[in-house]
């Protein structure tokens, strides 16, 4: 990685684009730091420290979720609005026809998601602020026309912050390195990370004799470590299906007779997956937290009590690990949803027989098809396992040691996939500039 960052440098365009890619991250790091006019962030600080309800969207949005700064929505509306789009695109053939257009065609339907980015950012702002509102998060004012206009406000400064990152992504993406959205995601993970080490030194390492003090930093940096060497293998895993192109006569040349393969990855979903059955899980324990719900001792508090990271797995409350029983089979849910919908293995075994490509000892049309969604669904839940294991494991840990730290499995998939990726698309970059100077030698 230091390497290809060490080459990279060395050619200027690349060194503008990695420039540029750094200096937007400066700007999104400042944002987060700048709190909404009238919220008092100390109000959310004392909510995020009663437990571990709302710590995952604390860690993709950089702490800007506790502090309720001008970011505090962050990317998130244009992740909705992007896996709404890709939905729709299979539901309404206009959309589809729109995709397949070309460069123009997929110009329209990112302009279209722009607008409901915006129209979901005003949506979330506007909850929210009534929320803050009845909560009396708000500053207070005597008049009712000053607490309208400290409502809209809020709105539209969130509202803002959403587009503006929106923004900032697209740019990077235009003029830096590897996909913006993703990098500006990853950033803000990465910010919590100190904060989360220097919890976890002051809650198993400060003030302990030396040999408990460096067994549990072992211990600590192995799990992490260990984790992160997974996700690496899950991430390049593939199963590869190998494909036959029959050879055949044009003119006076003869054609095809080339091996390939279909690589099928074995986490298809990336991060999907775990995205949705997080947000889903967490939705209903944030609503609960806003509205002051939840602390309560009948079995609907324990459950959204359970829900929250940190106490799936307490050896004091074995109804808690509900919430991880249905976790693991959102993530399993969601895995073979989104892959059937970004995979299409009939679609796929058409073009072959078209190419005159075939699978050794499967028959061209449907029998290929067919075999191709078996391989698919054994592939899936594979991915969809480790996934889980993933997912699990930091929650593990938080909820027996008590470990409060906002740095989850998600947030090592994302990290870890997006540098994966960037990584890749700057040496993909390297080299077509490599081919461009030996073409003009």
């Amino acid at each position: 990685m230091l390497q290809t960052l060490k080459n990279a440098f060395k050619i200027e365009d690349l060194r503008k684009r990695l420039l540029f890619t750094f200096l937007m991250l400066i700007v999104v790091r400042f944002g987060s730091q700048l709190p909404v006019p009238g919220v008092d962030p100390n109000v959310f600080q004392s909510l995020f420290s009663g437990g571990d309800a709302m710590n995952f969207f604390d860690a993709i949005t950089g702490g800007s979720f506790e502090q309720m700064s001008v970011f505090a929505l962050n990317i998130t509306p244009y992740i909705t609005s992007s896996i709404i789009m890709q939905l729709l695109t299979i539901a309404f053939p206009k959309l589809e026809e729109m995709q397949r257009d070309g460069q123009e065609g997929r110009k329209k339907i990112i302009q279209i998601t722009r607008y409901v980015t915006v129209g979901l950012a005003l949506m979330e702002s506007t909850a929210m602020a009534i929320g803050f509102y009845r909560g009396n998060y708000l500053t207070k004012y005597d008049s009712t026309f000053m607490t309208g206009l400290s409502i809209v406000l809020v709105v539209a400064v969130l509202t803002a912050g959403s587009a503006v990152l929106m923004w900032i992504g697209e740019q990077i993406t235009e003029h830096g390195v590897g996909n913006g959205i993703s990098i500006v995601l990853v950033i803000n993970i990465v910010s919590r990370i100190p904060s989360d080490m220097t919890t976890l030194f002051n809650q198993f390492i400060k003030g302990k004799t030396i040999p408990k003090g460096v067994l549990a930093a072992v211990i600590i940096a192995a799990v992490i470590i260990a984790t992160v060497i997974f996700v690496v293998i899950l991430q390049n895993a593939e199963r590869r299906i190998p494909v036959q192109y029959s050879k055949k006569m044009q003119g006076r040349r003869m054609y095809g007779g080339q091996s390939s393969h279909i690589p099928l990855r074995v986490n298809t979903g990336g991060v999907i997956p775990v995205i949705f059955a997080q947000s889903l899980l967490q939705t209903p324990v944030i609503i609960a937290a806003l509205l002051n719900k939840g602390n309560g001792t009948g079995i609907g508090s324990k459950i959204l009590r359970g829900m929250s990271q940190g106490n799936w797995f307490n050896p004091g409350e074995w109804i808690y690990s509900i919430g991880a029983a249905v976790y693991v089979l959102l993530i399993i849910l969601f895995a073979y949803f989104y892959t059937s919908i970004t995979f299409n293995p009939l679609e796929i075994a058409d073009n072959m027989k078209k190419q005159g490509g075939f699978i050794p000892g499967i028959r061209p049309g449907k029998p290929t098809s067919d075999y191709l969604q078996n391989i698919l669904n054994y592939v899936v839940f594979i991915g969809a396992v480790g996934l889980s294991f993933v997912s699990l494991l930091p929650i593990f840990f938080n909820g027996v040691f008590n470990a409060n730290v906002s740095f989850g499995g998600t947030s090592i998939i994302i990290v870890v996939g997006v540098v994966i990726e960037t990584l890749k698309a700057i040496e993909s970059q390297m080299m077509v500039r490599n081919y461009k100077g030996f073409l003009t030698e």
